[in-house]
C-alpha cells in the first residue's frame, strides 16, 4: 500500500536519525536544558533573522496549540478561527476542554480575511449583552491552511493590523510551515512571521522530524513563565534533547527548506500530471496537498493500492480526495499513483 494520505506517515529524516543515534549515549540534563536544544534555538534565531524572540521546543502541534492558547485567554475569553481550522475541527475540542471557546468564522479557500475579523469584533462589542459572551481575544490562523492555501505577505499584515487595532493576538499554526515557506506562492519569510504575529511555531512533525514542533514567540507579554504552561499541559518533555537534536539537525545545513522543496516537486509534478489526464482540482492549492475530484469508481480502484483521505463527497458520481506529499515522498510512487490514475 502507497501512501499518500497524510504528510506524517514516514517517520524521520535519516539526518535525525543518525544525529539521534550518534549522540544516543550521551549523559545530558533534561527538560529541555541540554545543549542541542539551546543550539537549536539559536539556529532557529538565526533563520528567523531575529534574537529577539523565545524559542520552545513541544513534541505534537495539538499540544502547542493548547498550550499556546491556555496561556494566552483569560478564563472568559475565546479565540476566532476559520471553521476549516485545525481547532476548531480535529483536535477533538482540545481547546474547549481547557475552558475556551472557539469562535469559528466562514473560511475563503480555508483563510480568514481582516474584514471578516473587523466585523466580527466589531459587532460583538456593539452588542450590548457583550459581557454574557466570551471575548474575543485571539486570532489562529494556518499557514498553509487546512485546505494547502497561504496567506500573502499583505494579507497577513493587513490581518496583524486588525489586530492590533483591536487588542488581539495574532498567532499562526504551522505545523506544514515548510512546506509554506516552499513553495512559489509565498511571499513570506521567518522574519516576516516574527514581525507579523504574537507567536507562532513551525512544524517538524510532518517535515522530516520524529516528532516535534518549535514555538516562536515573539510579543514580550507572552514570554513570561512559558515553561509553566507547557509542563502544566504535559509538553515539557523529559527527555528534551530528541527535540533539541532534532531541530538541530533540520536547521543546519538548510534541511528544513529542502525537504520542504522536494515535497513541493513531488506535488508539482502529481498536479500538473493529473491535470493532464483531465482531473480537476477542488481547491487550489500551492503546496503539498491536492485534493482531485474523481468518480467513486476510480476512488474503489486506486484504494486497493493507495492510502488517501476521502476529503468530501461532492454526488453520487464524484467525490474530492486529498492526496499529500511530504519529505519522504519518493517519485516513483507518485508515478505509479499516475499511472493508475
Amino acid at each position: 500500500m502507497i501512501r499518500f494520505d497524510n504528510d506524517y506517515v514516514a517517520g524521520g529524516h535519516t539526518a535525525i536519525l543518525d544525529a539521534l543515534y550518534k549522540t544516543n549515549e550521551e549523559q545530558l540534563p533534561g527538560y529541555g536544558t541540554d545543549k542541542y536544544t539551546e543550539s537549536a534555538q539559536t539556529l532557529i534565531k538565526q533563520a528567523c533573522d531575529n534574537d529577539d524572540i523565545d524559542v520552545h521546543l513541544m513534541v505534537g502541534g495539538t499540544q502547542a496549540n493548547t498550550t499556546i492558547i491556555a496561556s494566552i485567554l483569560r478564563p472568559y475569553q475565546a479565540v476566532i478561527s476559520a471553521d476549516t481550522g485545525h481547532i476548531a475541527v480535529h483536535e477533538t475540542g482540545a481547546i474547549e476542554a481547557t475552558g475556551h471557546k472557539v469562535i469559528e468564522l466562514t473560511n475563503d479557500n480555508g483563510k480568514l480575511s481582516a474584514a471578516q475579523i473587523t466585523k466580527y469584533v466589531a459587532d460583538y462589542w456593539d452588542d450590548a449583552t457583550h459581557e454574557h459572551i466570551p471575548q474575543p481575544k485571539l486570532v489562529y490562523l494556518s499557514q498553509p491552511t487546512e485546505l494547502g492555501s497561504l496567506y500573502s505577505k499583505k494579507e497577513l499584515t493587513d490581518i496583524y493590523n486588525v489586530c492590533q487595532s483591536n487588542n488581539l493576538y495574532l498567532m499562526v499554526d504551522g505545523a506544514r510551515l515548510g512546506y509554506g515557506l516552499a513553495s512559489d506562492s509565498n511571499d513570506l519569510t521567518l522574519n516576516d512571521l516574527t514581525k507579523l504575529t504574537d507567536v507562532f511555531y513551525i512544524g517538524g512533525t510532518k517535515v522530516g522530524a520524529l516528532f516535534g514542533e518549535a514555538i516562536v514567540i515573539t510579543h514580550n507579554d507572552l514570554k513570561q513563565d512559558f515553561r509553566y504552561m507547557m509542563k502544566q499541559h504535559g509538553g515539557l518533555l523529559a527527555k528534551g534533547r530528541l527535540l533539541g537534536i532534532q531541530f538541530t539537525t533540520l536547521f543546519q545545513d538548510n534541511l528544513y527548506i529542502q525537504l520542504g522543496r522536494h515535497a513541493l516537486e513531488m506535488a508539482d509534478l502529481l498536479k500538473s500530471e493529473l491535470q493532464q489526464k483531465g482531473v480537476t482540482m477542488q481547491y487550489d492549492s500551492p503546496t503539498n496537498q491536492l485534493f482531485p475530484i474523481i468518480s467513486h469508481q476510480q476512488m474503489e480502484m486506486l484504494s486497493k493500492d493507495f492510502a488517501f483521505q476521502i476529503w468530501e463527497k461532492l454526488s453520487p458520481e464524484k467525490i474530492v480526495i486529498r492526496l499529500c506529499t511530504s519529505w519522504s515522498t519518493k517519485k516513483e510512487d507518485v508515478e505509479k499513483l499516475i499511472n493508475a490514475i
